[in-house]
Parts: C-alpha cells; structure tokens; sequence
C-alpha cells in the first residue's frame, strides 16, 4: 500500500529541496545540482521546485546562501570559543578549509560563475562579511580582521580547487595549506593579543 505524500509546508518544502542539492553537491559534484535531480530525491514536482527557485541558476545561488550561512555560523561560534581560550587556531582553519573543499562550496562557485550565474558569489560574500562585522564587534580592529578572513578564505578555495594536485606535484603533504593558514591566523592573533592594552 502507497503512502500518500505528506504536504508540506512551502519552508519545509524549500528546506528538503536544499538539503538534497547539498547532498547531490557533496557526492556528484555541482553539475548534478538541477531542479530535476533534486525533485526526484525529495519525491517533489519539477514545477514545485520552479516554484521556489525559479530556475536551476536560482536552486544553485539559494544552495549557497545555504552552505554559507550554515558554515558562517560554526566558524562564528569557533571563533567566540577560541577567544575566550578554549578553542584552536586550527579548528577554524579547518572548518573553512573544509566549507570550500568537502562540503563542496568552492565547487559550487566556480561551477556557478563558470556558467555564467555573476552574481553567484553574493551569497557567500555576504554571509562572509556579516560574520566579519559582527566578530570585529568585539576583537581585532576590522582592518586585521578583514584580512585575515580574506587571506583565509582565499587560501580555502585555491585549495580546494587544485591543493591536492599541487601538493602532490610539489613532493608536499595534503595539509600543508591548512598549516601554513594555521601559522598566519595564529600570528595575527598573538600580534593583536600583544597589542592589547593591559
């Protein structure tokens, strides 16, 4: 016997549709994000889909607003966590490292920006620079702030993009990005630190 397909309701609907575009992103890559492919994981209509997105373009530019709002928000509170002196330099390096590589967001920009989607960048970039503002709110001075986040984040995509490659071609170990952005992140916090008054 069929069990008829529970309505839901449209954030519901738009929350089932994203999580299986991420999904799809991590295990096929961004290509396989289409309006197609996700209605068929979620038992949903292409029309449905067309509803909330508007187009495949629209489903990939909310699938990273997604991804860049989750992972601004675990770096977020990271970042809180390491300083007040629990947390490590490292875990936020790998998060971001992680964002770009594993969860598939450096992927998913290039793809975006490859097929012509210019706008494809506002979301993460915005979701960045909200979480910069907020965290110089009560650290750094927002200059040193700012460039740590864009030397990170750089240093994040182009590893995600050609870092096993080229490590490998250079005789260097997988990690050796994510040690080198430890050393810098780690060396302008001591330098801020320093700073302080006492």
């Amino acid at each position: 016997m069929s069990i008829a397909k529970r309505r839901l309701s449209p954030e519901e609907s738009r929350s089932a549709a994203l999580g299986a575009a991420r999904d799809l992103l991590i295990e096929t890559g961004p290509q396989a994000v289409t309006l197609k492919a996700v209605s068929g994981r979620i038992g949903r209509t292409h029309a449905n889909l067309l509803h909330h997105f508007g187009s495949a373009s629209g489903l990939q530019k909310a699938l990273a607003e997604y991804l860049a709002q989750a992972i601004c928000q675990t770096i977020g509170a990271a970042v809180v966590k390491l300083r007040s002196g629990e947390g490590a330099t490292r875990e936020i390096v790998d998060l971001a490292f992680d964002a770009f590589d594993r969860e598939g967001a450096g992927a998913l920009a290039c793809w975006m920006l490859l097929s012509g989607n210019e706008d494809a960048l506002d979301p993460i970039v915005e979701a960045i620079h909200q979480l910069v503002d907020e965290l110089a709110e009560h650290g750094p001075e927002g200059r040193t702030l700012h460039e740590d986040t864009l030397v990170l984040c750089t240093m994040a995509l182009g590893d995600a993009l050609m870092g096993a490659q080229l490590s490998g071609a250079l005789g260097l170990n997988r990690d050796t990005a994510r040690v080198q952005a430890e050393r810098q992140l780690s060396a302008s916090l001591a330098l801020w630190v320093a700073e302080q008054p006492a």
